[in-house]
């Protein structure tokens, strides 16, 4: 029989197909990075190497309170370009087990030796950068309340990689190199920090070695105070040592030198606030945030206007979907400048401003056919937005989960040469305008951009519930890139590497966070990978659209890691997501 004539059975998958040249069994990717799945512990950090760091602490038997630690401290190093010791840190975390979550503050207050008169005598309008906008440090005290409430390592064990990468330097990626490229613009003018972080004389490039002997020195000395055999009382004398001794001396006079106004007494009797954290629910699942020291308050706010405007009967990326949100945003935005700040000043509770009836107020007031007019009224000074801000979640097998966003940046003020850190300037967040809410006063903390978030899913009885950790730099996007990224989960299906890579808008019609607080009335900047046909609809609504490219970096980079399904007896499913619009990376197992 000649062989021609057999029967042969079709080729229908495998690595042949006698059709076409390729198989075509498998679907397309669902995204460009996949959402990695693991059972022990996920990380998403904003570098790679902090992830690295994490994981090597929860390989080593640490929870994912003490890898978060270490990788924040981590991130003070290696993201120079990001955020500082000296900086801000606020974190919310939760406990395996607890069906609340709890917020540290991480921010500084300014000086008790301040007034807004006094200010306003030596800067008049201004609120130039530098030691004048300087508020105490408070990244360091984040991190050590952090492991000394809810962690279990020492603080020299969760520091060991951070000061490793601060003596002996790692090479620059490309996106970090360029970062210091463009801070350089304003620390060019700054004494000694030149000298650090661009150490020819000129922008670094890839592959260049960045080394920070000073940051590293500092480590060091902190680590040492740590002597006492007992965890706790070790990790109250390394806080001592930096708010009481030396270092504390040294921040007080050189700010004192520089036009600031911190004195020893400032740091001595500063500590971040640690309560539980304010949340609301939405669709069954609990979200927490920090209180209004932050602008995570918004993100509730605008959580509860849109469960009420149906937003899941909406199809994801639509031009109703994004003018259900941008409009709910513009709202929460605009009761952030009416009554949000710090709550110890506040004459609004946040529980009023997330009640029911001011959230019957507000929604009523959205139009799905048309845009709102400007909350605010009339726009402010032009302005650049700063996004120097990171972000790192955590999250292991027990079900400890761990959210933090270090902020502050090499270029918002002069380096202290033998400490290697930088006197946080996050007062630029305060206003210099008498009467507002927000407005600078002695021992007030100015009112974050940076807002970690936590999840909590639907109750079971008697069972876990999901766990989700979230977060995002970018500013005053911050929180908008994060609302739509968690909605892309909750409400349109998406897996979590789809939520964190589906492009996205903004708005900004309100007054800026950072002074001189730019207004836009009106503007929305959408990334245009959303369809024309849809900004055209939103623009048909009265919005004013303005482009962002198809992968935005001023969209931000959120970042997110959880359970994939509801825990079981025998363990957890673990996803990580990391944003590709800037450095975030994901790692697991």
């Amino acid at each position: 029989m000649d062989t021609k004539d057999i029967a042969r059975p079709r080729s229908t998958g495998g690595m042949r197909s006698e059709d076409t040249p390729t198989p075509g069994v498998f679907a397309p990717p669902e995204s460009m990075r996949p959402t990695l799945v693991g059972e022990r512990y996920m990380i998403s950090a904003g570098h790679p190497l902090v992830a690295q760091v994490c994981a090597r602490v929860l390989e080593a038997g640490g929870t994912a309170i003490d890898a978060g630690v270490a990788g924040g401290l981590a991130s003070n190093v290696i993201q120079a370009d990001m955020c500082n010791l000296g900086g801000v840190a606020p974190i919310v975390l939760r406990c395996a087990g607890q069906d609340t979550a709890w917020a540290i503050s991480g921010v500084g207050t300014w000086s008790r030796t301040v007034t807004l008169a006094r200010f306003r005598d030596r800067f008049g309008d201004d609120m130039p950068l530098g030691l004048g906008v300087g508020v105490v440090p408070a990244a360091l005290d984040a991190w050590v309340t952090a492991l000394d409430r809810f962690g279990t390592w020492r603080f020299a064990d969760v520091a060991s990689d951070a000061i490793a990468y601060a003596e002996e330097g790692f090479p620059l990626d490309h996106r970090t190199a360029a970062a210091l490229g463009i801070l350089g613009r304003t620390f060019a003018a700054y004494d000694h920090t030149p000298a650090v972080y661009w150490p020819d004389g000129k922008p670094p490039r890839q592959g260049d070695r960045l080394r920070q002997a000073a940051l590293a020195d500092t480590l060091r000395r902190l680590a040492a105070a740590e002597q006492a055999a007992d965890r706790r009382a070790g990790l109250k004398a390394v806080r001592d040592a930096f708010y009481r001794g030396d270092i504390a001396a040294r921040i007080a006079d050189w700010s004192a030198a520089h036009g600031g106004w911190l004195t020893r007494d400032d740091l001595a009797g500063f500590a971040c606030t640690v309560e539980p954290a304010p949340s609301v629910a939405y669709r069954g699942h609990r979200v927490f945030t920090n209180p209004a020291y932050s602008q995570g308050p918004i993100l509730l706010l605008a959580l509860r206007l849109l469960e009420r405007l149906d937003l899941a009967s909406c199809t994801a990326g639509s031009a109703d979907a994004l003018h259900l949100i941008l409009e709910a945003l513009k709202l929460a935005f605009a009761e952030r400048e009416r009554a949000m700040t710090d709550p110890a000043f506040a004459t609004v509770p946040l529980d009023d401003l997330l009640g029911d009836a001011n959230v019957a107020r507000l929604a009523g007031q959205i139009d799905l056919g048309s845009a709102l007019p400007d909350p605010i009224g009339s726009a402010g000074a032009p302005g650049q937005a700063r996004c120097d801000t990171t972000y790192l979640c955590v999250i292991d097998a027990a079900g400890n989960a761990f959210s933090a966003m270090p902020s502050d940046t090499i270029d918002g003020s002069p380096l202290i040469p033998d400490l290697g850190i930088i006197v946080s300037p996050r007062g630029v967040q305060s206003s210099n305008r008498p009467g507002h809410p927000n407005a600078l006063a002695p021992g007030k903390r100015p009112r974050l951009t940076p807002s970690p978030a936590l999840a909590l899913g639907p109750e079971r009885t008697g069972a876990e519930r999901r766990v989700l950790a979230f977060g995002c730099p970018g500013g005053d996007v911050i929180v908008q890139s994060m609302l739509q990224s968690f909605l892309n989960v909750v409400d349109f299906g998406m897996s979590l590497q789809q939520a964190v890579e589906a492009p996205r808008a903004a708005t900004f019609s309100f007054p800026g966070s950072f002074f001189p607080n730019p207004h836009f009335p009106g503007r929305i900047d959408v990334e245009a990978r959303v369809p024309q046909a849809a900004r055209d609809d939103l623009a048909a609504r009265g919005h004013r659209v303005s482009p962002w490219t198809d992968w935005e970096f001023d969209a931000g980079s959120v970042q997110m890691v959880g359970d994939l399904s509801d825990p079981a007896a025998g363990g957890r499913v673990l996803g990580a997501a990391a944003d590709p619009r800037r450095c975030a990376y994901a790692w697991g197992r």
